[in-house]
């Protein structure tokens, strides 16, 4: 399992509990301190999804898959519910449309007679939590997690099986390997001789606040989408925050975490039009998440054309942690198509608790500071 991030993690623990014997491979000195850490935690319900598409169909599943484990994991929920106003009329119908889509969704939402959609079954998580958790039932369940593993070759061994080399000079064989390397899934792919899709960093802003005036936000505050983006957004999170954001800069750098300065004004005049209490308030932090987004592809989830025995799972955007556990069932379904046993699934082992990491919307910004 190439990648410790939550699709990879939940990934490495549904092999786990089938009794397959897995090494989960992280580039970074632990699980979750890239794209995952840096998820808003919202927890989607699919109901702007566009039908029939698989990211849709995952997201979905994910649905029915995830209180089990939220619980058997204690992982912390906010079951808070969203709504979304128009500003205008061209909006209004714009918000009756996305009611219709969630309805062929089969997600429950009501519409207002001022336009607005409620959407109580939206709720938020900490990303961090859900990362580590997932990652540290997979070693309770026998998976091998294995830190500061880059991996730069993926190749046909003689046996065979796959070798994975790491930057360092270590060798793993394999039978499958399962590449969910996020921003460096299509470095991953190319090793192996696999240049069918490609992956760049579209950097996602937020900004952090105290809760105005010492008042909890109750719900999620959602803008009316674009074509492009789901816009800025204003949002509780398990703590007791505030958080405005995100933008969606594309760039080429896939080392670059900053918060540009220009994010400021892209994100707090729109917050503040959905929030009103937040006129005045000052940002009690700031980061950025590098949002592994696909060239004209998303939710690239199957076996490599080109290299037997790989199984690429890129270009999963935001909703990785919405859809991961059924990101992961399916990969299940494609190792056992490949020739891999899978036993009974095992009763869920959450094994212990991960070790302190403060507010999940501070680490990883901290983290990519220290390594700049």
């Amino acid at each position: 399992m190439i990648g410790a991030g939550v699709v990879g993690s939940a990934t490495a623990l549904a092999l786990a509990r089938r009794g397959v014997a897995v090494a989960l491979l992280e580039a970074e000195a632990e699980p979750g301190l890239a794209a995952s850490g840096t998820n808003s935690g919202i927890l989607h319900t699919g109901f702007d999804s566009p039908p029939g598409e698989l990211e849709t169909e995952l997201i979905l599943r994910a649905r029915e898959l995830r209180d089990p484990v939220l619980e058997g994991l204690g992982l912390p929920v906010l079951r808070c519910g969203a709504v979304m106003h128009p500003g205008d009329e061209g909006q209004r119908a714009a918000v009756a449309a996305l009611a219709e889509n969630a309805a062929r969704n089969g997600v429950a939402v009501t519409l207002d007679g001022d336009g607005a959609l409620a959407v109580p079954g939206e709720s938020v998580s900490d990303p961090v939590a859900f990362t580590l958790g997932l990652a540290g039932a997979a070693q309770s369940h026998g998976a091998e997690l294995r830190t500061a593993f880059e991996v730069v070759a993926v190749e046909r061994d003689d046996e065979g099986g796959l070798a994975v080399s790491s930057s360092a000079g270590d060798r793993l064989s394999c039978r499958i390997a399962v590449n969910c390397a996020g921003l460096g899934a299509g470095d991953v792919a190319r090793s192996a001789g696999d240049g069918s899709f490609e992956v760049y960093p579209r950097k996602g802003e937020f900004f952090v606040f105290d809760p105005p005036g010492g008042e909890p936000l109750e719900r999620i505050l959602l803008p009316v989408p674009t074509k492009r983006t789901k816009g800025v957004l204003v949002f509780p999170t398990v703590d007791g925050k505030v958080v405005a954001g995100p933008t969606a800069h594309d760039q080429e750098d896939p080392a670059d975490w900053t918060v540009r300065p220009e994010a400021r004004e892209e994100v707090l005049p729109k917050a503040i039009a959905m929030l009103p209490a937040l006129e005045g308030a000052e940002p009690i932090a700031s980061y950025a998440g590098l949002r592994p987004a696909g060239r004209g592809v998303n939710y690239v989830i199957g076996p490599s054309a080109v290299c037997e025995g790989l199984v690429n799972v890129a270009a999963i955007r935001s909703t990785g942690l919405t859809a991961s556990l059924a990101i992961a069932e399916r990969v299940c379904e494609l190792a056992a198509g490949l020739g891999v046993e899978l036993g009974p699934e095992q009763p869920l082992d959450p094994g212990p608790a991960p070790a302190a990491y403060g507010p999940w919307w501070r680490r990883t910004a901290e983290y990519r500071k220290g390594v700049s």
